[in-house]
């Protein structure tokens, strides 16, 4: 996100203990001086400073020289920790083994991933039928040194002769697409540029996609990202001549994907204004149609699954918080009233719905851990699909010809295991079970429900070792969320099992503002309900306290891109709660987050600082703008330079505030990834090296003997 240069003056380093035996004082440090300037903003009256707005202009080179001092800071302090080396060793050799994705037909083929162990990017396989012999399709490992080109989306021909992919270079969120032959794994000479937030849906001897126009040179990972189209490409031609398919002149902010039916009938448009809510157009590709506005505004989420005629099976949380599935005609009968229930709303989350055989599968999530049932079309329920323990489904593939389904099975315990389901025979079986350098057998996870400070019941997930002693002296990892209708359901995160293994409590709680619950539980968490989010939070830590987990002293909070936002809320507003705060590429300046890349679209969860309501709602919890002279946390701020999703300015802006007013003895650090985004994509080795950094920094300030 830079490359860059400053007249500030690096200060002497630092001084850390080094004792692994026993946590001492890390003696106060000195940080670079970042040199502020007079940019004042006013919101409705009210002034707000803002300087270190420089540090925006992640092209300078006075940025790019505060990076590398930041760096150095960094980098020197985690250096001196004794214990660091034999935590990447151990966390390489857990890291270290066969992982394999459910696999996925295309006509008469099977389509997965799998990575030998730390390989940088997991390799694409192909294989026909069941029992055929598997074969490498495509290693993006060869497409950069340094293992920072990854593959995105893909989508393969109907008739599995050609396959469509994505790149994704050093984490950026731009990508191109290219294309191949599967037969003979040839690459074909098109290339498409500046796709963005798109899918890729085949269509005869092509595929629509969508994308921007070519941004201003220099401006690609900064500038507001505006008017989303979807384009045609036929396979050999030049992007110059695909056929502009969809747009919207009018709404700049709009994003477009599209997708098409199973038997290539029929186009999907779906439209958005914000991460929440989508519009839903149809066009008849069998004859000269126009589009069918189906539903035009963006108040509720659509996904359209099958179709049969000019009716479309959809599943959709209009009128049903917790999601329902529907029939409607697109043609005739787009009226909300006219719309039939196939299987309505219950009292768990219908979270997806696939065909298989004629039949339907339908997941549920039931505080936050997976139910699966199979209803006949009309949406009768003919069966439960039984699940062993406490578990999240994923990766759901099926066709409705076909009897087999696959998923992959994830617990907190151990890594993902694919599962192979027979819908006539109502079987299921293994079919991929890694074998890890890990004893899942002696960790055990249970579900607790706690209360918020507004009497509301929220569930917390808690993972360790077997037989632990609740006597507040054990350190504690609490992640969090809280935001845009997502959630953490179980899964295993293979850094994490470092911290298992030497004594740590793992926790998680379904924090308001996620989709845990529905519709109804993400609105409770959004723009000026958003401190439910950080009292739910709040509350999770005070649960593990009062419970004897652990104690504010060997707690350590962390929170990725939303849940970075809701670390750093909650350690400027209790600073005293947690001993570590980890906020991981945070939405950290809430004031200014809309004007960069895709911020805006963020606007339905936050609200904004242009209106007077909601700017006095952000106000008040903002990281950036609630840092007082106080005793932070150790904390360990991380983010990428081409991070063009949370441009990494909040981080910036944030750190440097946080060394001004830092009062206390604990350090508070800013590492910068080079060459790496928000996240998705990052190769193998850049996540080894960050997650040893971050668990030798969590290890160290909590105490903790390796």
């Amino acid at each position: 996100m830079f490359k860059k240069i400053s007249p500030f003056i690096l200060l002497s380093v630092f001084a850390s203990c080094t004792n692994n035996e026993k946590h001492t004082e890390t003696t106060k440090m000195n940080y670079p001086v970042t040199r502020k300037t007079d940019s004042i903003d006013t919101y409705f009256g009210t002034k707000i400073s803002d300087p270190f707005r420089w540090l925006e202009d992640d092209k300078s080179a006075e940025t790019g020289e505060w990076v590398k001092a930041q760096n150095k800071v960094t980098f020197d302090y985690l250096s001196t920790i004794p214990f660091r080396d034999k935590i990447k060793e151990r966390l390489t050799k857990i890291w270290n083994f066969e992982k394999v994705s459910a696999p996925f037909k295309k006509g008469k083929r099977y389509f997965f991933y799998k990575n030998d162990g730390i390989q940088n990017q997991s390799v694409l396989y192909v294989q026909d039928g069941l029992n055929g012999t598997p074969r490498m399709l495509l290693d993006p490992n060869t497409l950069a040194a340094d293992g920072t080109a990854s593959l995105g989306g893909l989508g393969v021909s109907k008739d599995g002769k050609y396959l469509a992919y994505s790149i994704n270079r050093a984490g950026s969120d731009w990508s191109e697409i290219y294309t191949m032959e599967i037969e003979n794994g040839n690459k074909l000479k098109d290339e498409i540029k500046w796709v963005k937030f798109s899918d890729i849906a085949w269509k005869d001897n092509g595929f629509y996609y969508s994308a921007y126009g070519e941004p201003k040179g220099g401006s690609e990972l900064s500038n507001k990202n505006e008017f989303h189209k979807v384009f045609y490409h036929k396979i050999g031609d030049e992007q110059k001549n695909d056929a502009l398919v969809y747009e919207d002149k009018a709404h700049p902010l709009r994003n477009f994907s599209a997708s098409v039916t199973e038997d290539e009938k029929l186009l999907i448009v779906y439209g958005s204004e914000s991460t929440s809510g989508t519009s839903l157009t149809v066009k008849d590709l069998t004859k000269a149609d126009e589009f069918h506005s189906v539903v035009s505004d963006f108040e509720h989420n659509y996904n359209v699954i099958h179709h049969d005629g000019d009716n479309l099976y959809v599943v959709t949380d209009n009128g049903a918080p917790k999601y329902q599935l529907l029939l409607i005609n697109f043609k005739n009968k787009p009226d909300p009233e006219n719309w039939k229930k196939i299987i309505p709303e219950s009292s768990d989350l219908l979270e997806s719905v696939s065909l298989s055989n004629g039949k339907l599968i339908a997941t549920y999530l039931k505080d936050v851990t997976t139910r699966m049932y199979v209803y006949d079309m009309n949406g009768k329920q003919e069966k439960e699909i039984k699940l062993p323990g406490i578990c999240k489904v994923d990766g759901l593939d099926s066709d409705k010809d076909d009897s087999l389904a696959f998923f992959s099975y994830n617990t907190f315990t151990a890594p993902a295991s694919i599962y192979k389901y027979n819908i006539v025979t109502n079987e299921l079986s293994v079919w991929f079970k890694p074998k890890i350098d890990f004893k899942s057998e002696e960790y055990e996870t249970k579900q607790v429900f706690y209360t918020s400070k507004d009497g509301t019941k929220v569930p917390m997930f808690i993972t360790h070792k077997k037989g632990i002693q609740l006597d507040g002296n054990n350190p504690c990892f609490l992640f969090g969320y809280g935001g845009f209708n997502s959630y953490y359901s179980p899964e295993f995160r293979i850094d994490r099992a470092v911290f298992l293994e030497n004594g740590g409590i793992y926790a998680i709680p379904g924090l308001r503002g996620g989709g845990d619950y529905g519709e109804d539980w993400h609105k409770a968490g959004t723009k000026c309900q958003k401190q439910n989010v950080f009292d739910d939070f709040i509350a999770a830590a005070e649960y593990l306290i009062k419970e004897k987990y652990t104690s504010s002293q060997k707690l350590a909070i962390h929170g990725r891109s939303n849940g970075g936002l809701l670390v750093g809320a909650v350690m400027t507003k209790r600073p005293d709660l947690a001993k570590v705060a980890i906020p991981t590429v945070g939405v950290l300046d809430m004031l200014r987050y809309h004007k960069f890349t895709i911020g805006w679209a963020w606007a339905s969860d936050y609200g904004t600082s242009a209106d007077e309501n909601e700017f006095k709602c952000l106000i008040k919890y903002s990281p950036l703008h609630n840092v007082k002279e106080a005793e932070y946390p150790a904390t360990l701020v991380t983010t990428g330079d081409h991070d063009d999703r949370v441009v990494p300015a909040h981080s910036f802006k944030f750190i440097a505030t946080l060394q001004e007013k830092q009062k206390g003895s604990n350090p508070v650090l800013v590492r910068i990834d080079t060459n790496a985004g928000h996240g998705a994509g990052k190769p193998t080795s850049k996540q080894i090296e960050e997650y040893s950094d971050i668990w030798s920094f969590v290890f160290h300030n909590l105490g903790m003997k390796y």
